[in-house]
């Protein structure tokens, strides 16, 4: 987006959905009000339920919250659930598919125990279950899971354990299922379960041939890390037979990754394991189920492309392709259809939370202030550059480019030299800046830019401070550079004027947003508003519902977030169900092993020695301890002393 752009014409809120986007990503559960305010719509058959973002956040700052805040929508969350099993049903009754579907949320695309909660209580009707790939998210779902229907996966690396928790679940009537992951896992199921007196049910994971996209294409394929080929199933299928366990077989699992962008692959991937289960079913395994694993995909950029963070599929073509091809071999092989069961954790909460933060303060490496006087003493250099400065025009933009860059370098070594002042080289920067900035803009209007100009507008946009940690909150974004929608919640029925990107609090040069939603591609830059002295800006990253609260560091110390749960009602009533604290600075000492008590007495120690010595006085120790344990019980982020910049 160029910046140019956005005041070339009339702007209104309209202007502001399609340079955001909103439209495109929110999948109709945001969107901007003639106000200007970003909105929250949960329910699609209820125009009428929606609230705006910061009239939720001015509640939380009402009842003592401060930001940065990570919002969960509830309603958000039951819409997903439903909407995946509604389309599932669908696709079923328009094709005539003969099986059941059974919806299974991953537990570690978000652990919190609300989300868990959330899940079975809003599945309950659908006997939506859980994936448990740890014996820690086994223990969690053995708790919270009461629906004998609702599935109970569980996959990762087994220890005994973890077999006999398993075990133990399909004992007290939860339908648990172990998935074979790795061939050492056999004899110890076979050896537990006899000595239990309880068969399992069994799951066998594939190793497809077929791969995924995007970040996570190596979820599948030959050197994917967990599964077994083709020769081992075979294996385990001889070695439960030999047993007399081959009927404990009912499941097959495979996973091609998280976030699958082409339906192409998914289709692909899905005939294969088709006929995988299909020779299964011909080994006299009885089967009945058919897990695909995760890969529906979230359209982060709202390109509706097969780019990493799109899609080129909607929900509903996903369960049609599906249905289509699962009936179709299945008939072509004269096997009963299977229930079909996906782990579709992303799109199932990844719309649920969105991160507000306040922006403290912005820095711009470019100030408006026009073209610099020279003194009457400049040296050739500054006046050299300065007569480049003042005659840039498009018609020699690249001469002037390098003209300007060769200027500003020799400065540098007569100051390096002592051949310039301080105060010389300080003009330079100003004028070598002012000429790059008009450069920029002649560059705009620009059908081919020539490669020298590549990353100016990067170059020369401003830094906005957010108050967040996004190694804490945002992690997908510094690992493997997630592409998350980021806007400012209100103020858009004003131009956005500036081109920026997001510094967090942390003090580190990678704890930053550069990479923003454009159509089809990655945008360098953001536009958001000036800033008002003495009033909030505020920001929300949408979409960051899944991985990032189980991702995330402790970088810096900056700890988790305040969390506040929000549902709408049905005339757009804010109810506000849960607010969670966020870490205290002891909070977080603690999770690296400091003991703050331990911490207060060696402070209260130093203090009485400097009592001692005559540096302060009891008031004054009275004081700076009294602040040191006051800083212990706060928040990790930057705390408002009043609302503004």
């Amino acid at each position: 987006m160029k910046a140019i752009d956005l005041l070339q014409d009339k702007w209104t809120t309209e202007r502001a959905q399609d340079v955001y986007g909103v439209d495109s990503w929110g999948a109709g559960y945001f969107r901007i009000a003639d106000s200007g305010e970003v909105c929250v719509c949960p329910d699609a058959a209820n125009p009428d339920a929606c609230a705006s973002l910061t009239e939720i956040i001015s509640g939380l700052r009402e009842r003592g919250q401060d930001l940065p805040v990570l919002l969960r929508f509830e309603d958000i969350l039951a819409s997903r659930v439903r909407l995946l099993n509604d389309s599932f049903t669908g696709a079923m009754q328009e094709y005539g598919y003969r099986g059941r579907f059974r919806g299974v949320f991953p537990i570690k695309v978000n652990q919190q125990q609300q989300v868990i909660e959330e899940i079975t209580s809003f599945g309950g009707q659908y006997h939506h279950g859980l994936e448990a790939g740890s014996k820690a998210e086994l223990i969690a779902a053995m708790a919270y899971l009461d629906d004998p229907e609702a599935l109970l996966i569980c996959n990762g690396y087994k220890d005994e354990t973890f077999i006999r928790l398993a075990l133990y679940a399909r004992m007290i009537r939860l339908n648990c299922i172990i998935v074979l992951e790795t061939m050492e896992e056999i004899p110890l199921i076979l050896r537990l379960s006899k000595q239990m007196g309880l068969k399992p049910v069994l799951g066998v994971r594939i190793k497809l041939s077929a791969t995924g996209g995007g970040h996570w294409r190596e979820s599948a394929g030959d050197l994917s890390v967990f599964g077994l080929n083709t020769s081992q199933v075979v294996e385990v299928v001889d070695t439960l037979r030999d047993a007399g366990m081959l009927d404990c077989l009912q499941l097959l699992h495979y996973h091609l990754g998280s976030q699958i962008p082409n339906i192409r692959q998914i289709r692909t991937g899905l005939m294969e394991a088709c006929r995988v289960y299909a020779g299964l079913c011909q080994e006299g395994a009885p089967m009945g189920m058919l897990d695909l694993g995760g890969g529906l995909a979230v359209d982060y950029d709202g390109s509706h492309t097969n780019f990493a963070s799109s899609c080129n599929y909607s929900l509903d073509e996903y369960c049609r392709d599906v249905v289509e091809v699962v009936q179709q071999i299945m008939d072509e092989s004269g096997i009963e259809h299977p229930t079909l069961v996906t782990e579709s954790g992303r799109a199932t909460v990844a719309y649920y939370s969105v991160l507000v933060f306040n922006v403290l303060a912005a820095s711009r490496l470019v100030r408006d202030r026009g073209l610099p006087e020279l003194p009457e003493d400049a040296g050739v250099i500054t006046r050299n550059i300065h007569e480049t400065a003042a005659r840039v025009d498009v018609k020699n933009l690249q001469e002037f480019y390098h003209d300007a860059i060769y200027y500003r370098d020799e400065a540098r070594d007569l100051f390096k030299g002592g051949q310039m002042g301080i105060r010389e080289r300080a003009l330079v920067e100003r004028i070598f800046w002012f000429a790059m900035q008009r450069m920029q803009r002649l560059v705009e209007d620009l059908r081919h830019v020539p490669r020298d100009f590549e990353g100016l507008e990067e170059t020369l946009s401003d830094v906005y401070y957010g108050n967040l940690s996004v190694f804490q909150s945002l992690p997908d974004v510094w690992a493997i550079q997630q592409v998350f929608p980021v806007m400012p919640i209100h103020r858009l029925h004003q131009p956005p004027t500036r081109q920026a990107i997001i510094s967090d609090i942390t003090c580190d040069c990678d704890g930053k947003i550069d990479r923003f939603n454009r159509m089809r591609e990655v945008g360098r830059t953001l536009p958001l508003h000036e800033l008002v002295p003495g009033e909030d800006y505020l920001v929300g990253v949408f979409l960051v519902g899944a991985y990032q609260e189980t991702l995330g560091d402790l970088h810096n110390l900056l700890g988790d977030t305040h969390v506040a749960s929000v549902r709408i009602g049905p005339g757009g009533e804010i109810e506000y169900v849960r607010e969670l604290d966020g870490d205290s600075v002891q909070d977080v000492l603690s999770y690296v092993e400091y003991d703050p008590r331990q911490l207060v007495q060696r402070f209260r120690e130093k203090a009485e020695r400097a009592v001692r010595d005559g540096v302060i006085n009891g008031q004054q120790r009275r004081a700076v301890t009294s602040a040191y344990e006051t800083g212990l019980r706060g928040y990790t982020y930057h705390e408002s002393t009043g609302n503004g910049v």
